[in-house]
């Protein structure tokens, strides 16, 4: 039974509620500086630890819960003789029940004009020391350290006096985890004073295991980042449609990535991890049919996203169309939209919210024992950029469908090349061993559309050979990083065959 509590929180939220239904089962409450101000004001009866241990406060409240008479009642096993003879002998009582917070040391040093002294000072010791106390002795003690069980625990204690194990165990968990993520910030905090060799801590848990992975003989399961809180493919809502496979995530991933780096209304059509349409126009309707134009064929068991909406006029062409598509992603669906298209039981609908690009985000790849971490590519290429290397320069036109085609570009795996129109794709070549295959492979896919549009490259042309193949498809306009020791060589071929040549001394590798 919980007969006595020790509170010492720095987030008030919920205490004050919280303590009034302790102190209603008769609880007798032991507490601290601004938590016992808060909790007397409120009209409970609170006990000083102070005048608990009869030890006062000392050093400015850095000392004031490390005393035996904290430690012994946290720690002392109940079921054990010993232990309560030492107790008893010691005048040291029980403590049941410990809700405890952290100082706000995360807060403190992410602000722009924190001191050393600040971020010392906010290292908490005493409110450590008793959670891990507490959680130690799961099996006597109850350990809070998160406002929002206040409710689940106080509604235990109401009905039988007492938590159970199975909680007071999962609460210890909890407890734990949340000195280990404590003890990090400050060890963080000081590699980074320091100077010291940068550490990288993943932590992320089970979402749900997958049926396979990229193959069906290969186990997997899908783990997420808790702190991640953007509009992505982890955290989209799924609608409608059966569980997500690993190679649905991956593709999804790709598609939804990709349409965040509109600002005009986009689609794009994902299949094995590549592009196969993509377009903007001056309505989400017109630009979905643009992309599937692109490839219609590669679109049939695609992934599409949106940067808009999907709308009933949406549903009904694919429905027209016969389009079977894995997976749709967009911010939001139209309930008239979402009813038709939840007819279809193998179509999976993911709602992500409002699209944002979070230019802080890392991206880690993987190589056996052990990982590769970049920033993510978010950098966007302007007009400013733009350096022509050739007598002939773009159109308006052009330089708007060049820079419309370095978007797409930098998302489609190297070598890459994109053909591309105002702002739709004509042809994608990815990830060919060669640029000149890329390029061979745009066209291909393009076939008459070729002509007239204009090019872009992810990494420069190491030969000419690139530049005649687009000149042979009649290609008006191309775009690159340049920085090839044949540069020269290349613009005065582009010269040679009419065409405009564009430097922008940015490679967009996508491995």
């Amino acid at each position: 039974m919980i007969k006595r509590a020790l509170i010492s929180v720095t987030d008030k939220t919920g205490i004050v509620d919280f303590a009034k239904g302790l102190a209603a089962k008769g609880i007798e409450i032991l507490s601290t500086g601004g938590t016992a101000k808060a909790l007397k004001d409120a009209g409970i009866s609170v006990i000083e630890v102070s005048d608990y241990t009869g030890f006062p406060e000392m050093m400015d409240g850095r000392v004031k819960t490390l005393n035996p008479k904290i430690h012994g009642g946290l720690l002392a096993v109940r079921s054990n003789p010993q232990h309560m003879e030492a107790l008893k002998k010691m005048d040291v009582g029980t403590i049941d029940l410990v809700v405890v917070n952290l100082y706000r040391f995360e807060e403190t040093v992410e602000r722009d004009d924190v001191t050393e002294a600040d971020a010392i000072e906010n290292i908490d010791i005493g409110g450590p020391s008793m959670i891990r106390s507490s959680a130690k002795n799961f099996a006597s003690v109850t350990v809070v350290t998160d406002p929002e069980d206040y409710g689940t625990v106080l509604k235990a204690i109401e009905k039988d006096g007492d938590t159970t194990l199975e909680m007071r165990k999962e609460l210890a968990w909890k407890a734990f985890n949340k000195t280990f993520k404590y003890d990090e910030a400050i060890e963080h905090y000081f590699r980074k004073i320091l100077g010291q060799a940068e550490l990288m801590d993943l932590h992320y848990e089970k979402v749900m295991s997958l049926r396979y992975g990229e193959n069906p003989h290969q186990k997997a399961a899908f783990f997420r980042n808790p702190e991640n809180h953007d509009a992505n493919i982890t955290n989209a809502k799924v609608l409608h449609g059966k569980q997500l496979s690993f190679n649905n995530l991956v593709d999804g991933d790709s598609a939804l990535e990709l349409v965040k780096s509109f600002q005009r209304p986009t689609v794009t059509i994902i299949k094995h991890n590549n592009p196969c349409g993509v377009a903007s126009a001056d309505t989400i309707e017109e630009a979905m049919e643009k992309a599937y134009l692109v490839d219609s064929m590669s679109a049939f068991g695609g992934v599409m996203a949106c940067n808009r909406p999907v709308t009933k006029v949406m549903v009904d062409s694919i429905n027209k169309k016969k389009w079977f598509l894995e997976i749709i992603i967009a911010p939001k669906f139209d309930e008239d939209a979402l009813q038709e298209l939840m007819k279809k039981p193998n179509l999976r609908l993911l709602e992500t919210g409002p699209l944002k690009l979070d230019v802080n985000r890392r991206d880690i790849k993987k190589v056996a024992g052990g990982i590769l971490i970049q920033s993510e590519d978010t950098y966007e290429v302007t007009e400013n950029d733009m350096k022509v290397v050739t007598k002939k320069a773009p159109t308006k036109e052009q330089i708007q469908a060049l820079l419309f085609a370095v978007k797409v570009c930098k998302k489609v795996k190297s070598n890459a090349i994109i053909l591309a129109k105002g702002e739709e794709v004509m042809g994608i070549g990815a990830g060919q061993m060669s640029r000149v295959d890329a390029v061979h492979l745009a066209c291909y896919k393009a076939g008459d559309r070729a002509k007239g549009s204009v090019m872009a490259s992810d990494a420069f042309f190491p030969f000419a050979d690139g530049i005649e193949m687009a000149a042979e498809n009649g290609i008006e306009a191309v775009i690159a990083p340049g920085g090839s020791v044949n540069d020269e060589k290349v613009i005065k071929r582009a010269d040679e065959l009419g065409l405009a040549l564009v430097f922008i001394g940015v490679r967009m590798f996508r491995h």
